[in-house]
């Protein structure tokens, strides 16, 4: 991930941890929290590709393990969010630029029941019960129904703020600033080798046959 989006993804995974923290986390709602780091997370990652919707989950699960009132492992959090990033990032649009909501939501909808699944289980093998408690069931459905509603104030905003604010200049001029797998530089390539070989060629020939006696 590019030094130039560390300061916004700090500023908004902080955000988003306060909300979780002091907002979301008091409501006292029926089964699951709104889980409002996972949007964050998935947010950037669909406009910084896989690498760094990784390293943002990671830091974001961090945070969110270390600050009070935690009552799980530490790391637990992190590996879930990490995971989440690397997937939501895989699926990054064209240039970070969704063309379409109901896709947007999609991926909000998988990552909320992935993680809710995911959490769970790695809960089990550590000794934590309480999801057998309230019933898998029963968190699975309201967090993904708190997601979706929460998803589309807070997925496009993040998504805009990324990359308007967590632009590389130098990468931008090259052409390159969405940090993607490198499909889009070698297509690029192509394109401009294959629009430039033939006058090129055409004008090769020409001075060769010139040269011949």
């Amino acid at each position: 991930m590019r030094l130039a989006r560390i300061p916004v993804t700090a500023v908004l995974v902080l955000l988003g941890l306060i909300l979780q923290v002091s907002v979301f986390g008091r409501l006292q709602l029926p089964g699951a929290t709104p889980d409002i780091l996972l949007l964050v997370v998935v947010g950037l990652a669909m406009v910084y590709g896989p690498t760094g919707g990784c390293l943002v989950g990671f830091a974001a699960g961090l945070l969110a393990d270390l600050a009070p009132p935690s009552d799980h492992a530490i790391g637990r959090y992190a590996l879930v969010l990490c995971l989440m990033g690397y997937a939501a990032g895989l699926l990054r649009p064209d240039h970070g630029r969704q063309r379409s909501v109901s896709s947007a939501l999609l991926v909000v909808a998988a990552a909320a029941v992935a993680s809710t699944l995911l959490y769970a289980m790695v809960g089990a093998l550590v000794g934590d019960t309480a999801a057998r408690h309230v019933g898998l069931g029963s968190l699975v459905l309201t967090a993904l129904l708190y997601d979706l509603l929460l998803a589309p104030f807070v997925v496009p905003v993040v998504m805009l703020i990324g990359r308007r604010f967590g632009r590389d200049p130098v990468a931008a001029a090259a052409g390159d600033d969405e940090g993607g797998p490198g499909l889009g530089t070698l297509s690029r390539y192509r394109t401009t080798r294959e629009a430039s070989s033939g006058p090129s060629y055409k004008k090769r020939r020409s001075l060769g046959f010139a040269k011949r006696p």
